[in-house]
């Protein structure tokens, strides 16, 4: 893996990916935040060595690389997941990548459905810790102690200091931000009555498919992490309704311009 990290870094290097200080991953339906870079190079994830390539319809496929707020950054517009196909390891490969680039920061957000029901669809969740339901970890494979501490400390996942930033910005801003625990599944098929009441039982304030992988092996490489998840359905077992994905990708996009504005204010605090 070292070697594909090195000639992956090499190849984004020479594409122009100078000095980046942060890392955004954007989940599902969040994407207008690459409107708001002055990009200077982007790459389509099927033309990086090493890559996965992004197969959801609603995910761009696209690393880009330029200034927001002031400071240098690398976007992922599209992001990998376990149901996809793809091993814990290829799904937090950018993350390895991004480091090696030279990123300390990584900020992440995703789409996610609350279990909660005092949150409410459009509103948003920064993610306090998380439960992790994908049944593996992208640590378990043999020489990770060769890139990092392999029984990586998880008291404190998210970076404290953003999440206190990122409160403050969004009083600042009169913006509605709950504070709660993500639990991520594998998926792709959303949950039944009887999981969404388990979910609840053991603590989750919000499901979703992704997450959990970067920020462990963010955490592996001694980077600051941080997340906000867009709440996009109501989780109620008692009045499940079916599932409607093109409005859940609606609701994401409908509520985005908040978390623009969040991970805008912090970018230029950081």
């Amino acid at each position: 893996m070292i070697k594909f990290i090195t000639e992956t870094a090499d190849y984004l290097a020479d594409k122009g990916f100078e000095n980046p200080e942060i890392g955004i991953i954007l989940g599902t339906g969040l994407g207008q935040l690459t409107n708001e870079i002055e990009v200077i190079s982007e790459v389509s994830y099927n033309h990086i060595p090493n890559f996965p390539t992004a197969t959801v319809e609603f995910h761009k496929g696209k690393l880009i690389y330029g200034n927001l707020a002031g400071k240098k950054v690398v976007v992922m517009q599209g992001r990998f997941h376990v149901y996809e196909g793809y091993s814990l390891q290829d799904v937090t490969f950018p993350v390895r990548i991004m480091e090696k680039l030279g990123i300390k920061t990584l900020l992440v957000s995703n789409a996610a459905g609350a279990i909660n029901l005092n949150f409410k669809k459009g509103e948003l969740m920064l993610i306090d810790d998380h439960i992790n339901l994908q049944g593996s970890s992208p640590l378990a494979f043999k020489g990770v102690e060769n890139l990092g501490e392999r029984f990586t400390d998880m008291s404190a996942p998210y970076n404290l200091e953003i999440n206190t930033k990122f409160k403050s910005i969004a009083k600042a801003h009169n913006i509605k931000l709950h504070e709660g625990v993500y639990a991520s599944v594998v998926g792709p098929q959303l949950e039944t009555r009887a999981e969404y009441r388990m979910l609840k039982i053991i603590g989750a304030d919000a499901v979703g498919m992704s997450t959990v992988p970067e920020i462990i092996v963010a955490n592996h490489l001694n980077m600051k992490a941080a997340a906000i998840s867009v709440l996009t359905d109501e989780c109620d077992p008692d009045h499940l309704e079916p599932v409607d994905i093109a409005a859940i990708i609606a609701m994401a996009g409908k509520a985005e311009p908040n978390m623009i504005t969040l991970f805008k204010e912090l970018i230029k605090s950081i």
